[in-house]
């Protein structure tokens, strides 16, 4: 094997490789906590957008509900505990991991979506470990493509060029010296794919990710580990993950909005309860009080509230 790689391939190995980071027992919850981690309201949330959709869309054999690096089913579990007692809806999860003892049996595990059905796929934190190259502009203003070895360890490689080099152009152009991009051209094509295996509904692809116009000079690159991040090192040892460039990924129709805004939209409120309740309730204003407190969380600027949402409708073909 060669010592010095790209990063989308040296990440692929580090992540979903023999031993791999993500196929560890613990899953991502065992390192990192995400939206579905921090609160039931989130799984809640999708249910509901789950029962909107579905309401929209002509499935004579039911609605599906696809969760897309689906971790260790945390999401679906959530979403099927939330939804009306009696409604159908077929749920798959999409993971390159094993399936964990003792899952809802209602939940479909499987490496690769369904194909041609309505409903509602969900990508909550895909995207941004979809490996990608990263590349660098050199004293030169050429841009080249950034090798690593196993132990994190960087150097400039070839010049980009082909597909790469005009999604650069297109989406994440480097204008001096030591600036860098994460290429995500894989993650474009991911995403496309993804949402193809839609008849009709919607897709949505929820991550920490940045538009045109707010780039970040040097990239995002980064690894994280045991709820701390860490440099990235693609050893296996540690998440190797960066943001998404979100509007790269979007197909025609779709649009982009924070995780406030969508969440809010969904009914969730982090408003404190009001005091009365104390004392003709006391049990259910401090569960009031913890819901409030965990939307809070899920809405909160500087963290998961500035996550964005990539909404894609996808319209059931006339005839």
């Amino acid at each position: 094997m060669c010592e010095w790689r790209g990063w989308r391939e040296a990440a692929e190995s580090a992540l979903y490789g023999p031993g791999g980071f993500y196929l560890r027992p613990e899953g991502p919850a065992g390192h990192f906590r995400t939206s579905v981690h921090a609160s039931p309201l989130f799984a809640a949330a999708v249910a509901r957008l789950l029962l909107t959709t579905a309401e929209e869309t002509d499935a004579a054999d039911g609605p599906v509900i696809i969760d897309m690096g689906a971790g260790r089913g945390e999401l679906l579990t959530g979403v099927l505990a939330a939804l009306p007692t009696g409604f159908a809806v077929r749920a798959y999860a999409v993971e390159r991991a094993a399936r964990p003892p003792g899952l809802d049996p209602r939940i479909v595990w499987t490496s690769e979506p369904p194909s041609g059905v309505h409903g509602l796929l969900f990508a909550n934190e895909w995207l941004d470990n979809v490996p990608v190259d990263v590349a660098e502009m050199d004293e030169d203003g050429v841009v080249r493509l950034v090798l690593v070895r196993r132990d994190g360890t960087e150097r400039l490689g070839p010049p980009v060029t082909g597909a790469d080099a005009r999604w650069l152009e297109r989406w994440w152009p480097l204008a001096e010296p030591g600036a860098r991009a994460e290429i995500g051209r894989p993650r474009d094509e991911a995403w496309a794919a993804a949402v193809g295996c839609l008849r009709s509904g919607l897709a949505v692809a929820a991550d920490y990710a940045h538009t045109a116009g707010s780039r970040p000079l040097f990239g995002t690159l980064t690894g994280f580990r045991a709820g701390r991040e860490v440099p990235p090192v693609p050893d296996g040892s540690a998440d190797i993950t960066a943001h998404v460039a979100l509007d790269a990924c979007a197909l025609p129709g779709a649009s982009i909005t924070t995780q406030r805004e969508a969440l809010r939209a969904l009914g969730v409120s982090a408003g404190r309860p009001p005091l009365a309740l104390a004392s003709s309730d006391p049990a259910g204003y401090v569960r009031a009080l913890s819901a409030a407190g965990e939307a809070a969380e899920l809405l909160a600027g500087g963290g998961l509230g500035d996550f964005l949402w990539l909404r894609q409708p996808v319209a059931a073909p006339a005839g």
